[in-house]
């Protein structure tokens, strides 16, 4: 339950503190079986052999990055924690871990593939709709944009680690037409799959230069 005194604004606004304080009990308890293996499968399939992919929200670092890499991608990953990276830097020192935040990203560089699995709906519904064009700017032409995001317009409330935290959705319908507005081409978009846990998954490929 959210405290009474604490408006979804407020909220939203301290998602970054509460994966900060929790980023050891978040690691210990995120499943490493890998129940998005299909979709990840998927997101692969549209890049290029050694191709580069940005994690947004790449948390630990564990366990997409290393599944990326084992394959032979270039993976490149940011996150706004910086308790998070420290233990991503510790597992992997050779890693390329980035404390960013994806409202402001301006890494100067374009990717083959970007993901945003479990991060991009922490945003509120206007930052959705400011930060989709960064994402796309930072992809390369034909490259591939993944996000799970939830199954219909509204916030919601989850926990980590018993701590309530921010998420927020758009309608099916506006990410649609943003991604078509933005040169993209979704590729699939499932809300709710049963089998990777209920997530609402978008595919997408840029059709366009720019």
């Amino acid at each position: 339950m959210i405290e009474k005194a604490v408006s979804m604004d407020a909220l939203a606004a301290r998602t970054r503190q509460v994966y900060e304080r929790h980023a050891a009990a978040f690691d210990a308890q995120r499943t490493k079986r890998l129940h998005e293996r299909a979709w990840l499968e998927r997101f692969v399939a549209e890049l290029p052999d050694g191709g580069s992919i940005l994690d947004l929200g790449c948390g630990a670092g564990d366990p997409f990055p290393g599944w990326f890499t084992e394959r032979g991608f270039r993976v490149t990953g940011v996150d706004f924690a910086e308790a998070m990276l420290v233990i991503a830097r510790e597992r992997s020192p050779q890693g390329d871990w980035r404390q960013g935040d994806m409202r402001h990203l301006d890494l100067g560089e374009r990717f083959d593939g970007i993901i945003g699995w479990h991060s991009f709906f922490h945003l509120t519904r206007p930052e959705q709709r400011t930060t989709l064009p960064r994402l796309v700017a930072h992809l390369r032409p034909g490259g591939a944009l993944m996000l799970t995001v939830g199954h219909e317009d509204g916030e919601v409330v989850g926990h980590v680690n018993r701590e309530p935290v921010y998420h927020a959705s758009l309608a099916p319908a506006d990410y649609e037409t943003l991604l078509d507005e933005l040169g993209m081409g979704v590729v699939a978009f499932v809300t709710e799959d049963p089998d990777c846990d209920f997530a609402s998954i978008i595919l997408a490929r840029k059709l366009r230069a720019g």
